[in-house]
């Protein structure tokens, strides 16, 4: 069982409505004033022009030679899903505990692990550390990993980055080594508005969103019949059409439609084909047909977000190092993605995905974590305190 001040902290967590479209500002500066009197260093990465930030904690050991070393980061996320719409039975942001089980929006996807590790820092303040440790808070990973970047870039330009990176993501406290990347595409499609009874006087981007997306699921499909990746599920490179908007009226030629989609590529496959793909469809079989009445008709792409898969690293030190503090002796793969793929790519950190919950429990109405994994994973940072202790 966790202690109380660390079941008190992550309720302090969930308590921050910290939804993606919101921003994640008053939990960032609740860290800030906790972190800072409790001895860390504070660097803060404020987002230019929305109430979102990411925050790195550094506690360096006394000794100046240790303190010079690569350390060791533990990562996480402060942003959360939305509730809108879900069957909730209590207040989603307000943590409860039950049944063995702690409730709350972002009790398992990933204040838990957030609580756990701040209940934590005295302890590792007070340590004899053999060399530093960094807490990373990132915001808006629900979003497709587009928070983080501006904390992984000043990591990447350090003289002496960490060595390795622990991501705290629910895995059930098992080692994750590979998952898969993501990147979310807005497609924007521009017509001619015209009056519904002269069909052809116009050019309809409904029906040509109709279109692309058809040939996004025959695309799907091609990706479904490549080789199978082992360790994945489902085991290859996914695609799904999330969003469809288009037309203002029924007896309005459309004259604009948007569709936005995502894929998730397994590690080694070309990240960039689908989407070229999709460009050289848009190009050649949909925006002949619009400008042959709407010269003016054209077709845009947007990345909205964009992750690297994490691949697998032979005698990685961060995979050597949790399966130490695990006692296990196998890694698993997940199909979901994290921002491990971002430090391991853009920084050269090797990273292990490992935390707390289920990823069945993220995302859903009651969302919650088990105690025993709470204490499972408060056991793993014990360990990994010793790890780096004198």
């Amino acid at each position: 069982m966790p202690s109380q001040h660390a079941l008190d902290l992550i309720a302090t967590l969930i308590a921050f409505p910290t939804v993606s479209r919101d921003g994640n500002a008053e939990l960032i500066d609740f860290l800030d004033d906790h972190l800072r009197r409790a001895g860390a260093e504070v660097a803060l990465f404020r987002h230019a022009h929305e109430p979102k930030a990411n925050l790195l904690a550094t506690i360096r050991p006394r000794d100046p030679v240790a303190a010079g070393r690569p350390g060791v980061l533990l990562s996480g996320h402060t942003d959360v899903v939305p509730v809108d719409g879900q069957p909730w039975t209590a207040d989603p942001f307000t943590a409860r505990v039950a049944d063995g089980r702690l409730y709350g929006r972002g009790a398992c996807d990933m204040k838990g692990f957030l609580g756990l590790v701040l209940a934590r820092v005295p302890q590792m303040v007070a340590a004899d550390l053999t060399r530093p440790l960094h807490l990373a808070f990132s915001y808006d990973e629900e979003v497709g990993c587009a928070g983080v970047r501006s904390l992984v870039d000043h990591l990447a330009g350090l003289a002496t980055p960490p060595a390795l990176c622990i991501v705290g993501e629910p895995t059930e406290m098992t080692a994750v080594t590979g998952h898969k990347g993501i990147r979310v595409v807005r497609t924007e499609i521009t017509g001619r508005a015209g009056h519904s009874s002269a069909p052809a006087a116009g050019a309809n981007a409904a029906v040509a969103a109709g279109r692309f997306a058809a040939f996004l699921d025959d695309l799907a499909r091609d990706l479904a019949a490549a080789p199978p990746a082992p360790g994945f599920e489902p085991p290859h490179s996914t695609l799904n059409v999330g969003r469809i908007d288009a037309g203002s009226a029924v007896n309005i030629i459309a004259d604009h439609a948007t569709v936005l989609w995502e894929y998730r590529s397994v590690p080694g496959a070309d990240a960039d084909a689908p989407l070229a793909a999709a460009q050289a469809f848009a190009e050649t079989d949909l925006l002949p047909g619009l400008r042959a009445t709407a010269p003016e008709a054209a077709i845009a792409f947007a990345v909205e977000a964009d992750a690297p898969a994490l691949s697998e690293l032979d005698h990685s030190p961060a995979t050597e190092l949790v399966l130490r503090l695990l006692g296990a002796n196998h890694t698993q793969a997940v199909s979901f993605a994290t921002e491990a793929g971002l430090f391991q790519h853009r920084a050269g950190i090797p990273s292990v995905v490992c935390g707390p919950g289920s990823i069945a429990q993220a995302h859903k109405a009651d969302e919650y974590v088990r105690l025993d994994q709470l204490d499972a994973c408060d056991r793993f940072l014990t360990r990994l305190i010793d790890e780096l202790t004198a």
